[in-house]
């Protein structure tokens, strides 16, 4: 398991209030950050609402993927004050993460002239063997807004073709978590989010990470 280079997440805030989906949108971004720290390519489908994201379904390409994954599965505590209801008392709102089953379901063909490719440098650790051409790719699927990245190899070609492959990826896990919501899994697991006990605990607007309350 810990030798897997593609894992597949949800970011949910349940049934939770508004808070709950800021913290959605605010441990994605902690996730990225830490993914490109190690080293890993993040992509993720998101689910917008007024506050921030309702959920992300989540793919995580490396070596090592989930070992860091393994680390994030499990209930999310963020400590923070309502921005939304300045007097609201409450200041803890829990969300989880979920590992997603292999998608059997296929997403949506994605034609060629629907997608759009962007060369850059590719960052993140990796010192003199770090890629210093622009030959890291993003690809975008315009109709959607789904967006892929690689950058591991030292071609721009093989990169493009690797980012198109992780952008079927992303819509696949996509058509499984819809797949899994229609048939009850998803929102089983928004209904069964324990809050309490967390795996990791964040606190303010920063998210700065603190030991987990128990």
């Amino acid at each position: 398991m810990s030798n897997s280079t593609e894992v597949r997440l949800l970011i949910t805030s349940g049934n939770g209030p508004g808070e709950c989906q800021q913290a959605v949108a605010g441990v994605l971004q902690r996730m990225q950050d830490d993914a490109d720290a190690a080293g890993l390519d993040l992509d993720a489908s998101k689910t917008p609402t007024r506050h921030g994201l309702k959920s992300a379904v989540v793919v995580l390409h490396g070596a090592g993927a989930a070992t860091f994954a393994a680390r994030w599965c499990g209930s999310i505590q963020w400590r923070a004050k309502s921005t939304l209801r300045p007097h609201h008392k409450r200041a803890n709102w829990f969300i989880g993460v979920f590992a997603l089953k292999d998608a059997k379901t296929q997403g949506a063909t994605i034609q060629p002239h629907e997608v759009t490719f962007e060369s850059f440098r590719a960052g993140g650790p990796g010192g003199q063997h770090q890629n210093t051409t622009d030959s890291a790719v993003r690809a975008t699927h315009r109709p959607t807004g789904l967006t892929a990245t690689a950058r591991e190899m030292r071609s721009q070609h093989r990169n493009k073709a690797l980012a198109m492959e992780r952008l079927h990826a992303l819509m696949s896990a996509q058509a499984a978590a819809d797949d899994e919501e229609r048939k009850g899994d998803q929102n089983q697991l928004h209904n069964t989010l324990e809050r309490g006990n967390p795996v990791r605990c964040f606190k303010g607007p920063a998210f700065r990470e603190e030991g987990a309350g128990r």
